[in-house]
C-alpha cells in the first residue's frame, strides 16, 4: 500500500534526492554509491527484510496476546463465537487475525508515511527525506504481504475444518476467501468481500510505482491517490467482522482513534498541496474545465473536513457502530450473524 497523494512524479522525492521548486522539476541530490538510480522492485525487496522481520514479531505477539485472552475467555470472540473457546482446536484462524490487525497496522503506517511525505511534514524527522521514501516503499511492500497472510491463514482454518476430500476442501475454501460472493454466511456476505477489494486493489496500486515511467506520471498519480481506497476498505472489514472490535468499547474506539492523524494530515494535504495545478483558487476561473476543477477540489477539501467532524464525533460520543454486548446466557437470545 503506498502513498494516498504522492509528491510530484518522476524527478521528485521518490526518485533522487535534492531540492524541489514549488512546481518545477527537481534538482537532483548526489547519490550513494551504489544506489541505483531509480528504486526497482527488486531494490525495495532487498531493503524490506528489518521492517518485515519486525512486521513478524509484531505479529506473533498479537497472536500470542489473542490466545492468551481466548483460554482465558476475556475476548469477545468467546462470546461472539463461544465454540472457538478452545484455543489450541483454533490457533489457525487467532494466527490469522494477528496477521490481520499487523497488516492494518502497517496499512495505517504507510499511509501516514505517505502523507507527510506528499505533504506539508515537521521541518525535523528522525528520517531524511530518501529514507522516509524507502520506508515507505517497503512497509508497503509488507503490507500487501500481510494482506496476503492474513487471507492465506484463513483459507487454511477453513480447509482444516472441513470434513470433505482434500481437493474439496481447498476449492471450497478457495472460493470463499478468494471469489467475491462465495462466502455467504452472516456479516461474512458484505465483510469478505470487502476485505477482497483492499487486496485486489492493493496489489496493483502498490506496485504500479514501479512501473510508472511506463505509464506514465500522470497515471500514476491518479491511479496512486485511489490507494485511500484500500485503506478504507481495510478499516471498514475490520469494523464489520473483527471479533475483537465486535462490540462497543474502548477497543473499537482505539480503532476509530487511529482515523484522526490520516484525516487531519490528508486535510493539510489538500489544504497545502506541494504542486501548483492543485491549489485551490480565489475564483473558479471561465472555463467549464477551470470551473469543474475548482468545484472538485473544494469539495474534496469539505468532504474530508467533514470526515474529521464525524471522527471527533465518533470518538467523543463513544457511539461508533459496534454491537450492545448481550446477556451472559446468549444460547437461545443472541444472533451472533
Amino acid at each position: 500500500m503506498t502513498n494516498p497523494h504522492p509528491a510530484p512524479g518522476p524527478g521528485a522525492a521518490a526518485e533522487t534526492p535534492g531540492s524541489t521548486t514549488s512546481d518545477g522539476p527537481q534538482v537532483p541530490g548526489p547519490r550513494r554509491s551504489g544506489e541505483p538510480r531509480r528504486p526497482t522492485l527488486r531494490s525495495d525487496l532487498r531493503a524490506s527484510w528489518p521492517d518485515g522481520l519486525a512486521a513478524l514479531v509484531i505479529t506473533a505477539a498479537v497472536f500470542v496476546l489473542l490466545y492468551i485472552r481466548i483460554r482465558n475467555e476475556t475476548s469477545s470472540t468467546v462470546t461472539v463465537m463461544p465454540f472457538m473457546a478452545d484455543a489450541d482446536a483454533f490457533w489457525l484462524y487467532f494466527l490469522s487475525q494477528a496477521f490481520g490487525w499487523s497488516a492494518l497496522l502497517w496499512a495505517w503506517g504507510t499511509v501516514i508515511l505517505g502523507l507527510l511525505l506528499s505533504g506539508p511534514r515537521p521541518s525535523r524527522l528522525p528520517l531524511s527525506g530518501p529514507r522516509l521514501e524507502r520506508l515507505h516503499r517497503t512497509t508497503s511492500l509488507n503490507t500487501i504481504a500481510l494482506i496476503a497472510a492474513h487471507a492465506l491463514f484463513f483459507g487454511a482454518e477453513l480447509i482444516r475444518f472441513d470434513t470433505a476430500a482434500w481437493n474439496s476442501a481447498v476449492a471450497t475454501a478457495f472460493v470463499e476467501v478468494f471469489v467475491p460472493g462465495g462466502y455467504d454466511s452472516g456479516t461474512g456476505r458484505i465483510a469478505i468481500p470487502v476485505g477482497q477489494a483492499a487486496l485486489y486493489l492493493a496489489i496493483p496500486l502498490g506496485l504500479l510505482f514501479y512501473v510508472r515511467h511506463r505509464i506514465g506520471p500522470k497515471t500514476w498519480r491518479v491511479l496512486h491517490r485511489c490507494v485511500i481506497v484500500v485503506y478504507v476498505l481495510s478499516v471498514w472489514h475490520t469494523l464489520l467482522y473483527g471479533t475483537n472490535v465486535w462490540y462497543d468499547g474502548w477497543f473499537r474506539t482505539g480503532v476509530w482513534l487511529l482515523q484522526l492523524p490520516i484525516a487531519a494530515l490528508l486535510l493539510l494535504r489538500l489544504l497545502r498541496p506541494a504542486r501548483r495545478s492543485e491549489k485551490l483558487s480565489g475564483s473558479p476561473g471561465a472555463s467549464a474545465g477551470a470551473r469543474t476543477g475548482w468545484a472538485l477540489r473544494l469539495g474534496g477539501r469539505l468532504a474530508v473536513a467533514a470526515v474529521l467532524v464525524a471522527l471527533v464525533a465518533v470518538v467523543a460520543s463513544g457511539r461508533d457502530g459496534g454491537r450492545s454486548v448481550p446477556p451472559e446466557d446468549t444460547s437461545s437470545t443472541h444472533n451472533h450473524d
